[in-house]
């Protein structure tokens, strides 16, 4: 076939000429290789946004409904309500506040006005904050230009408390036996706040918490308590376990709830005792060390479908019997 006097050449194979240095800013990189969880498509990246997004909905999620914890560059640690509808019951179930911020030129409604006379017949003071300050105090957590700023709780120490108790008790200055809670593992605030509800109903002297991996009281507790805390002196353990051993010293002795105890709650014979009574969480129950140390092993009688009972459920079973039987004696 005639190829027009052309000859087809092929390609040679090895080293071809170079760019002559025109092409060393395309050799040059993009700088160091990025951390895998900075690069979209590795599977750490994604690792890294679901644990943004999980610490979001403990913190500011969580915020946005009510509760926030501001301070300096908005990381304090003096807690605030957020939002209308929270601070306006807030203020009414009576929460100790040491300020209620209100935005400048803030839309009225009756909510507002509603908090605003609570916390004039309170006595607590009124400042007008401007937009930028008060998402910088609530870490930009919804607040509809209402703040109302929650001071730190003062807890007493768990072994001062008894001790004094105990005291008062034997002297004849406290009519019952005295009578505390303990919370192993219990971080849910609306079960401390139900749990102080009960204790302060039934007569109790106090609820014990772990300084550890355990609720405090937040802005929800006192809430849910329903003003109780004012009344019923929520103290901290270091350790809940060495505190329950000075207890146990003191004569004061520790029943832990748990649905396989040794006792029937309606066999309990130690209710008219000093008694400390343990619950642990929902999920979990009472840890291993703490059950060690309890005296006894109550259990309350339910229908077997139930797997169990909320622990401030439990408690409110619990002290309503103990109640009864001192009542009776």
């Amino acid at each position: 076939m005639a190829n027009n006097g052309r000859r087809s050449v092929k390609a040679k194979k090895g080293p071809t000429i170079g760019t002559g240095g025109h092409g060393r800013k395309a050799l040059e990189g993009k700088g160091p290789t990025p951390k895998a969880e900075d690069r979209p498509y590795h599977k750490a990246h994604k690792s890294k946004q679901l644990a943004e997004r999980s610490a979001a909905k403990r913190g500011t999620g969580a915020r946005s409904a009510g509760a926030a914890k501001s301070g300096p560059k908005g990381r304090a640690t003096e807690e605030v309500v957020t939002g209308r509808n929270s601070v306006v019951e807030a203020l009414r179930a009576g929460i100790p506040a040491k300020a209620l911020h209100i935005a400048i030129r803030i839309e009225m409604d009756d909510r507002v006005k509603e908090s605003l006379k609570i916390a004039a017949e309170r006595g607590i003071p009124l400042l007008e904050t401007g937009k930028p300050e008060l998402d910088r105090m609530t870490d930009d957590a919804v607040h509809q230009g209402l703040v109302l700023q929650i001071p730190p709780y003062e807890y007493q120490d768990a072994y001062d408390l008894a001790e004094e108790t105990v005291d008062k008790w034997k002297k004849g200055h406290v009519a019952n036996a005295p009578l505390f809670v303990a919370l192993d593992g219990i971080t849910d605030p609306r079960n401390l706040g139900a749990i102080i509800r009960s204790v302060s109903a039934f007569s109790g002297h106090g609820v014990i918490v772990p300084e550890r991996r355990s609720v405090g009281v937040t802005a929800s507790a006192w809430k849910t308590s329903a003003g109780a805390a004012v009344r019923v002196p929520v103290a901290r353990a270091s350790n809940l376990n060495s505190a329950l051993k000075q207890f146990k010293n003191m004569g004061i002795f520790v029943l832990g709830l748990d649905g396989d105890g040794d006792v029937s709650l309606p066999d309990l014979t130690l209710a008219t005792e000093p008694v400390c009574i343990v619950v642990g969480s929902e999920g979990k129950g009472l840890s291993r060390l703490v059950r060690e140390n309890c005296d006894q092993i109550v259990s309350i009688p339910i229908d077997s479908a139930m797997e169990s009972l909320n622990a401030s459920m439990a408690v409110g079973i619990s002290l309503y019997e103990v109640s009864r039987q001192r009542a009776a004696k």
